[in-house]
């Protein structure tokens, strides 16, 4: 495989369709078509991988796109690949060695994955580990906007009876009171679930263990949230209270904790609603599983569960473009320099590197696996 040096040399880009059942967004929009063929790139877009983000193959052609048929042609024909989701089961044989993957990848939560990718000798960067100068993670910010933001949406609609959940209108009415929303995590996720609820009218309680954040969100959220210190204290004190439970943790690359135990869903109330965003990592409750849109939920101890892995995928085209206004930078750097003077030249996509050349290279995928962390 050929990488390009310094501009001299060419890269094919190419983006495969989601196959992950109701995957609707797209790794590349138009513009991103543009500006890599505008640089001598090739670009090969498998036919109807914009389809879910009101993208047709017409546009992608006018703007310079090779359409092929099928994904082998697209796997067979890169020298990058760039992706929303991580690689399924069935993709796997078309990882060669050398090959760029560009895509969530989300290690910790699929041991089958990691070892396949180790297998493959491909270089896996995950969107979900690449810093910034500031330690912020640019490339999982804007889904985590989109999830957090959705949390609401969907656990406004299962507390609803017809959904099995307690029949409870989530900003209640004059008279009545309103739900209780409790947030494990204050970050971008838990931030925009926060907001959203809030704005809803909602009782919204964020447990954090960071201090400056909780004094942060303290200062500009509304007074109907409340911050409180996570300990075990205070989880059990307020999910007895909650009506809807939001799982907002992430340690970059890392598994979630399970800061809800099993046992702790009896002292929720019947039918109160857990969206566990944090289940792209694992989850951080102990009863979660990953779902899909088409079966979102499940019933364990009369609480219900909603845990779809790709909640973004369902507002594909707001999803879309949001992502991929972020991840563009990185695909030009990574399409004009090559992959080695890429990570060079740029810590934030250094540390995207989850594995290279059958190697795990992330410190918290190798410690989650008890695998051996080869550094770059």
């Amino acid at each position: 495989m050929v990488f390009p040096v310094s501009g001299s040399t060419k890269c094919v880009v190419g983006v495969p369709n989601e196959i992950k059942i109701h995957e609707s967004r797209v790794a590349l929009t138009p513009v991103g078509v543009e500006e890599l063929t505008r640089s001598g790139h090739k670009v090969l877009i498998q036919s109807g991988a914009g389809n879910g983000s009101g993208i047709s193959d017409e546009l992608y052609r006018e703007h310079g796109a090779e359409i092929v048929t099928h994904a082998e042609e697209v796997w067979r024909g890169a020298d990058l690949i760039v992706k929303v989701k991580e690689p399924l089961e069935v993709e796997w044989p078309h990882m060669r060695p050398g090959q760029l993957v560009f895509t969530y990848f989300h290690f910790a939560a699929d041991e089958r994955l990691t070892q396949a990718v180790m297998k493959s000798g491909i270089t896996a960067i995950a969107y979900e580990t690449i810093k910034d100068a500031k330690g912020q993670l640019p490339l999982l910010t804007p889904m985590s906007e989109v999830a957090g933001r959705m949390s609401i949406q969907e656990g406004a609609k299962y507390l609803e009876r017809p959904f099995e959940g307690r029949g409870i209108l989530l900003g209640g009415v004059p008279g009545v009171p309103p739900a209780n929303v409790v947030i494990l995590g204050g970050g971008i996720v838990g931030a925009n679930a926060a907001k959203v609820a809030a704005g809803l009218g909602a009782n919204v309680t964020i447990l954090d263990i960071n201090l400056d954040r909780l004094r942060y969100l303290d200062d500009v959220m509304p007074k109907n949230v409340t911050t409180l210190y996570s300990d075990r204290h205070n989880i059990l004190d307020s999910i007895r209270r909650a009506d809807l439970l939001i799982g907002a943790i992430l340690i970059p690359g890392a598994k979630a904790p399970h800061l809800v135990r099993r046992e702790d869903l009896r002292k929720m109330p019947t039918r109160a609603v857990i969206i566990d965003v944090a289940i792209d990592q694992g989850g951080c409750i102990e009863t979660s599983r990953p779902t899909t849109h088409s079966d979102p939920v499940y019933l364990v101890d009369d609480v219900v569960h909603y845990c779809v892995t790709n909640m973004p995928g369902a507002v594909g085209r707001t999803s879309t473009y949001a992502l991929t206004n972020v991840t563009l930078p990185y695909v030009l750097q990574l399409a004009r320099k090559g992959y080695a003077q890429a990570i060079a030249d740029s810590p934030a996509l250094r540390q995207g590197v989850n594995v290279h050349a059958g190697k795990v290279t992330n410190p918290a995928v190798a410690e989650t696996f008890g695998l051996e962390c080869v550094p770059l």
